[in-house]
C-alpha cells in the first residue's frame, strides 16, 4: 500500500498544498516550525480520522479559518485505489468519506489504511501515565479486530454509567446494590473479553519487540515488556465485589481493564527511572517497528511509515539501522522529515533508493532541484 497523492486546505499552518509521492521514500525538508510534522500528521489523520498530536479537531483548523479539508489517494497491493476525504468545519460534525461515500461510523475506517509514526513525542509512552500505554495496545488490536473495538467502546460506556450511579448513590445517601449489579454484569463480560485479547496480542507482539531491540542495541542489554493487569490475579467479578466499599467512597470504578498497564524494564528495573536516554530511544523505536511488523504480518502488506525528525535525534548506530531497513525495502513507503535540505537526500541517493524531496516553508511545498543540492 502507498499514498499516491495528498492535498490539504487550511490544515494547521497550511493554507493549500498538494503532493504527488514516490512509492518508496518522500522527504519533507526545511527549518523547524515550517510545518513538516503537520504534513505527516495529515497522512496520519487520513488513516485514523484524527490527529496524532491534537485530538480536538477544531484546533487543527488553520487560525482564523472556518474549516479544513484533507484528501488522499491510496493504492493498495491489488492496484485498487481508495480515495479518502476528511473534512472538519468548526461547530459541525466531522465528515469522513471513502470513494465519495460518507462513513456512518468512523470505526468502520479503522485499520483500512494503516500507518506507523515514529516521533520524538513518543517519549510520552515511557514518561506519561498508563492511559497512553493502553491506547498504544488498543490502537493496534482495533485495526484487526472490530469486535475488540466494539467491546472497548461498550465497556467505556458501561463504566461511565456505573460511575454516574455511584455518584448518584453518594449524593442521595441511598445505595442500591441490585442496581449496580446490572452494570457489573456487562462490565465483567466486556472486560474479560478485552483482557483475553490484550494477553493474546502481547504473546505475539513481545517476541517481535525483543528481537528489534536486540538488533538496534547490538544485544547490549536485557529489556522487558510485560502486561500488568489485576485481571491476571483474580476474576473481574471478585475484584468488583472486593472493592465496592472503595468505589462507593470514591464514586469511581477502581478496578478493571481501564487500569491495565504495560511495564517497561531494563535489567529488571523501571526503564523510566533507570534507562539512559539512548536506551529509552532504542526501546521506543523497537516498540514502533514491532508495531509495524505486527501490522504487516496481519495485513499482508506494509503500512506507511512516518519518521518525524528522528535523524536529528538519534545517534549514528540507530540511524544506520533504520537506513538499512529502508535500503532493503523492508519498510515500504516511508516519509521522512529533516531540517537539512541535503543530508537525507544524499544518503538515499548513495543507497540508490528512489525518493522525492519537498522543501516546506510556512506549510507550503516549494519545488527544489535535488541535483543541485545532493
Amino acid at each position: 500500500m502507498h499514498l499516491n497523492h495528498l492535498s490539504l486546505v487550511n490544515f494547521k499552518n497550511c493554507t493549500e498544498s498538494s503532493f504527488d509521492f514516490s512509492n518508496r521514500v518522500n522527504c519533507f525538508l526545511g527549518n523547524n516550525g515550517e510545518g513538516k510534522t503537520n504534513l505527516l500528521d495529515a497522512i496520519y489523520y487520513l488513516s485514523n480520522c484524527k490527529s496524532y498530536f491534537n485530538s480536538i479537531d477544531s484546533q487543527n483548523v488553520k487560525f482564523n479559518e472556518p474549516f479544513f479539508v484533507l484528501q488522499g489517494r491510496f493504492e493498495l497491493e491489488d492496484e485498487k485505489l481508495e480515495e479518502i476525504y476528511c473534512g472538519v468545519k468548526i461547530g459541525q460534525k466531522k465528515i469522513v468519506k471513502k470513494n465519495k461515500k460518507q462513513y456512518k461510523r468512523l470505526a468502520e475506517h479503522v485499520g483500512l489504511l494503516p500507518v506507523v509514526l515514529i516521533t520524538p513525542y513518543d517519549s510520552n509512552l515511557i514518561l506519561d501515565g498508563s492511559d497512553i500505554r493502553r491506547k498504544f495496545m488498543d490502537i493496534i488490536i482495533s485495526q484487526f479486530d472490530r469486535a475488540y473495538l466494539e467491546s472497548l467502546i461498550h465497556y467505556n460506556k458501561v463504566m461511565a454509567q456505573r460511575n454516574a450511579l455511584l455518584k448518584q448513590f453518594a449524593e442521595s445517601g441511598n445505595f442500591q446494590k441490585d442496581a449496580l449489579e446490572i452494570w457489573d454484569v456487562q462490565l465483567v463480560e466486556k472486560g474479560k473479553t478485552i483482557h483475553q485479547k490484550r494477553k493474546a496480542f502481547l504473546e505475539e507482539f513481545i517476541p517481535v519487540f525483543n528481537q528489534f531491540y536486540q538488533d538496534i542495541s547490538n544485544k547490549s542489554e536485557e529489556v522487558g515488556l510485560s502486561y500488568s493487569s489485576l485481571l491476571n490475579e483474580d476474576e473481574f467479578a471478585v475484584l468488583l465485589e472486593n472493592n465496592i466499599v472503595k468505589d462507593r467512597r470514591s464514586t469511581h470504578t477502581s478496578v478493571g481493564i481501564h487500569k491495565d498497564d504495560l511495564e517497561f524494564t531494563i535489567a529488571g528495573y523501571p526503564l523510566k527511572k533507570f534507562g539512559s536516554q539512548g536506551q529509552q530511544k532504542s526501546f521506543l523505536i523497537a516498540l514502533k517497528l514491532a508495531k509495524f511488523n505486527y501490522i504487516k504480518s496481519k495485513k499482508g502488506f506494509s503500512p506507511i511509515l512516518l519518521l518525524d525528525d528522528i535523524f536529528d535525534k538519534l545517534d549514528e548506530t540507530r540511524v544506520n539501522f533504520l537506513l538499512g531497513l529502508i535500503s532493503k525495502g523492508e519498510l515500504g513507503q516511508t516519509f521522512i522529515t529533516d531540517t537539512s535540505l541535503a543530508k537525507v537526500p544524499a544518503i538515499l541517493k548513495k543507497l540508490n533508493v528512489d525518493f522525492k524531496s519537498f522543501k516546506i516553508t510556512a506549510g507550503e511545498a516549494i519545488n527544489i532541484n535535488m541535483e543541485e543540492i545532493v
